[in-house]
């Protein structure tokens, strides 16, 4: 076993993750896990530019990070930073305040990449899984993007498209500096058109159609598991590999569509910082389920942050490619 530390730094959050891993085997065992909403994609869709309180947040996560890295004693670190940083004018100024604090360059990833990452991450331990039929299509919901990855063992078709939920929300439910509480018709009308029209996007390169199981990741798609089995609070044992029916997430979505903050915020397994992007969130899943036919949705807490330990493992017992 090889002890590493994956940092994936997104749109909405950053998260660690400090684990032993054997890639031989495919297995690998949590010491420490953890995600801090930092919002470093803050306004970057209008601006273009990475807010210098939104640097400030994540820094100060990168702080308490490194220190828990140190006291794990993980011997190899990698992170990997995604769409804000990617997008941003400044992406200088987050390089070299990440380098300061924790020794390493943040890799600003392809999507390419990314889906690679994400693939292996919540693939890897369902292999042999007898009521899990391959291609998988591995659904990365994100705060700046949506990841979509078809394939077997190995990632057959990748894009990644411009829709996630805090990117939806700021776009067409923000109004005079605020979350419009509940949306408008007209305004969830729009999402929904947006979502659409990536999907299209996403079909031009990735056949959707053709996967056998649906895999979702990230924040949106645990949340609306959360929900789905009334948690009396978020219990990522409980979430891991559990599933979703569309008629279930559709539901949800309803719901979440026509409830106010507060009624959001009241839910037991919602995390804070999720509240007023979750509407959106969910709006993507339900159409891409609806788009693929796809019955449910498996959920796995496993994803890029995995899949980065894996390659950071592998990396180190010198058969990286």
């Amino acid at each position: 076993m090889t002890r590493v530390a994956a940092i994936d730094c997104g749109t909405n959050s950053i998260r660690l993750l400090v684990a032993d891993v054997d890639p031989a085997t495919g297995e690998l065992v949590d010491l420490d896990r953890r995600m801090t909403i930092v919002r470093l994609g803050q306004g970057v869709d209008r601006t273009g530019r990475l807010a210098p309180e939104a640097l400030e947040r994540t820094f100060a996560a990168c702080r308490d990070y490194a220190a828990i890295i140190k006291e794990h004693g993980a011997e190899r670190l990698r992170f990997v930073a995604t769409s804000a940083s990617r997008d941003a004018e400044n992406r200088d100024e987050f390089v070299r305040g990440v380098m300061d604090i924790l020794g390493v360059e943040p890799e600003v990833v392809t999507g390419d990449q990314e889906a690679e990452f994400s693939f292996t991450g919540a693939t890897r331990e369902l292999t042999g899984r007898a009521d899990l039929h391959r291609p998988y299509l591995v659904v990365d919901i994100g705060g700046g993007s949506t990841e979509f990855v078809v394939g077997e063992e190995h990632v057959r078709a990748a894009r990644s498209v411009d829709v996630g939920c805090v990117r939806m929300t700021e776009r067409h439910l923000v109004r005079d500096g605020a979350v419009c509480d509940p949306p408008s018709a007209e305004q969830v009308a729009a999402i929904r058109a947006d979502i659409e029209a990536a999907l299209d996007l996403a079909e031009e390169t990735v056949p959707l159609r053709e996967a056998k199981t649906l895999v979702g990741l990230a924040g949106s798609v645990t949340t609306v598991s959360a929900i789905a089995q009334n948690l009396p609070e978020y219990d990522s044992a409980r979430i891991h590999h559990s599933r979703v029916t569309v008629d279930r997430v559709r539901e949800i979505t309803d719901w979440l569509v026509r409830s106010t903050h507060a009624e959001r915020a009241a839910v037991p397994s919602m995390h804070p910082g999720r509240v007023d992007v979750i509407a959106a969130g969910a709006l993507v899943l339900l159409a891409i389920m609806e788009r693929t036919g796809a019955e449910e949705v498996v959920v796995s807490e496993h994803d890029i942050l995995d899949g980065i330990a894996f390659k950071v493992a592998e990396e180190a017992a010198g058969n990286g490619h």
